[in-house]
């Protein structure tokens, strides 16, 4: 087996070792917590850590698993808030839930990438995009429920509820708590998996 393939063999190994560590954390409740309508998610974890070790081609996939499985609760609906969105439109929901998990996962491991260029130490790398994965997915998702819902029903019920003027202040309100809660345990998570994998694998490569 040649160098090409025994790299090929790894990557694969170990993005398939991601994915069921992602769809593992979902079945026993610790990749997605119900809070409110919306999930107080880990499962950026797993794509901080694959977009780090791997690049942005696994963030992407992994991004994609994660938006799979929230469609998936969307249709069952597992999910209150995307499940009420499905019923108004599944293609924006379709987009909502997978497209803008695969635009994280790919920003994420961008992120890692240009702080590869600006900063040598590992560390810091490894956090900032650890907490980018969490920042970026309540972003782009909040972001785009914002630009194709906001105007419908549902989504002026709950700004009512919060007591909202505005887009940005509904997305502070409904995400609040919770988006913090995300932030921390992610970033911390996240760079302490990423550093370690990447010290073994440098170790291994010795």
């Amino acid at each position: 087996m040649n160098r090409n393939k025994k790299i090929d063999v790894r990557y694969l190994t170990q993005l398939a070792l991601l994915v069921a560590i992602e769809m593992v954390m979902k079945a026993i409740g610790l990749g997605s917590v119900p809070v409110g309508p919306l999930y107080m998610s880990f499962l950026t974890v797993p794509i901080a850590v694959g977009a780090i070790v791997l690049g942005p081609l696994a963030g992407v996939i992994l991004g994609g698993v994660f938006g799979i499985v929230s469609f998936l609760d969307a249709v069952k609906g597992a999910s209150i808030m995307t499940s009420s969105l499905l019923a108004v439109s599944p293609v924006h929901t379709f987009i909502l839930c997978i497209g803008m998990r695969v635009l994280m996962g790919l920003c994420v491991g961008l992120v890692y990438r240009g702080m590869e260029k600006i900063c040598r130490r590992s560390t810091v790398n490894c956090f900032v995009t650890s907490l980018s994965a969490p920042l970026l997915n309540t972003l782009f998702f909040m972001g785009y429920i914002v630009l194709a819902f906001y105007q419908t029903e549902y989504i002026q019920g709950l700004v009512a509820a919060k007591g909202a003027v505005n887009p940005l202040m509904f997305v502070v309100l409904l995400v609040g708590f919770q988006g913090v809660v995300e932030a921390i345990v992610c970033s911390v998570a996240g760079t302490a998996v990423a550093s370690g994998v990447k010290k073994a694998l440098g170790s291994a490569a010795r």
